[in-house]
């Protein structure tokens, strides 16, 4: 038999795991938005087009969905 420190704890046999995805999908969306987003405003700041941010907007949530479904959709 393993000792107490050797078992596993399985996702499953713990209730903190939905919490954990409760409270991290959202920083997921959250922080690619405001990562590419501001990449995106700083661009176009430099450059003067405009079409920046909404483009670094729309990649960063597109990043943070593939995030979650490649942490938590299998």
């Amino acid at each position: 038999m393993p000792a107490m420190s050797e078992k596993k704890i399985r996702p499953e046999d713990d209730g903190r795991d939905f919490a954990s995805a409760a409270w991290s999908i959202p920083s997921y969306l959250l922080s690619g938005m405001i990562l590419y987003g501001g990449a995106g405003w700083l661009l176009s700041r430099w450059t003067g087009v405009v079409a920046f941010t909404p483009i670094g907007l729309i990649l960063g949530v597109a990043l943070a969905v593939y995030l979650v479904y490649r942490k938590y959709g299998r």
